[in-house]
């Protein structure tokens, strides 16, 4: 793995480089991006960097320059072959008095690139109690505050599964912990819209454009009349749900025909 902060390649991915003091670290007060690196080419790069400006403009962080972020993610490729791999941007609002006021020092930027292995040909899933806050103030924005995600996820490997999906709290259908959700009833594909809370998902965004879905908020209960699940995400491209708590899952024909459409478009966003 190879990292890059504020402008400096770093020797080795272990030398100490971020403040003690840094609010991102203190208090999760940050944004981030991962973006898919496929034969040493970010796959999205341009939605990925929007998002990020959007999230951190939400949070009221920087703004960093579009051209640094860029310079980021072509120092830390160069210096590495990877067939398939990952790309993490961090930005925090930078170092700050202790608590949750922000100083003004400038924001922090991180840019590290390492190997994935590919995901797995389908995925366990499991409904948590915690409902995500579709009205809170970081409803909607990619932030590194997770806690709540790694609790989830605890969860769901005690339970046997690997993602754990919310509903919001009106108790309808959201996301999972980075995943978004598509799902058939009655032969029709249906996803939550943003308005539920879920993450405007780079990839939720190009299935809707490249297979198509409707966006309809419903009862988190709609999925035990699923005849097909699936989630998406930069990790996971369009993955079958083989099972959603006690119930099995087929992967079944607009399953196929969605993970199809992505493997014939997704050449076209290599590098861009």
């Amino acid at each position: 793995m190879l990292t890059w902060i504020n402008g400096d390649l770093l020797p080795d991915p272990t030398t100490p480089a971020v403040r003690a003091d840094d609010h991102g670290l203190t208090v999760g007060d940050a944004v981030f991006e991962a973006v898919k690196v496929v034969d040493g080419q970010p796959f999205a790069l341009t939605r990925h960097l929007d998002r990020l400006h959007r999230s951190a403009a939400g949070l009221g962080i920087g703004p960093v320059a579009d051209e640094l972020l860029r310079d980021g993610v072509a120092a830390v490729l160069a210096g590495q072959r990877l067939p398939l791999g990952r790309i993490r941007i961090t930005v925090t609002a930078g170092p700050a008095p202790m608590g949750s006021g922000r100083g003004d020092a400038a924001p922090t930027v991180i840019v590290a690139a390492g190997p994935m292995a590919p995901a797995a040909d389908s995925v366990a899933v499991v409904t948590v109690p915690w409902p995500r806050n579709e009205r809170g103030a970081l409803a909607g924005l990619k932030t590194t505050s997770y806690a709540e995600n790694v609790i989830a996820l605890a969860e769901a490997q005690r339970r046997g599964a690997s993602e754990a999906i919310f509903a919001n709290t009106q108790g309808r259908l959201c996301e999972g912990t980075g995943t978004n959700v598509f799902y058939v009833v009655d032969g029709e594909l249906r996803t939550p819209t943003l308005a539920s809370g879920c993450l405007a998902g780079v990839t939720r965004a190009l299935v809707l454009e490249w297979y198509g879905a409707t966006e309809v908020d419903e009862p988190i209960e709609v999925v035990d009349r699923a005849s097909e699940v699936f989630l998406v995400s930069t990790t996971r491209d369009v993955q079958p749900v083989a099972r959603w708590n006690d119930r099995e899952l087929p992967c079944g024909p607009i399953t196929r025909a969605a993970q199809q459409a992505w493997r014939a478009r997704e050449p076209e966003l290599l590098g861009r």
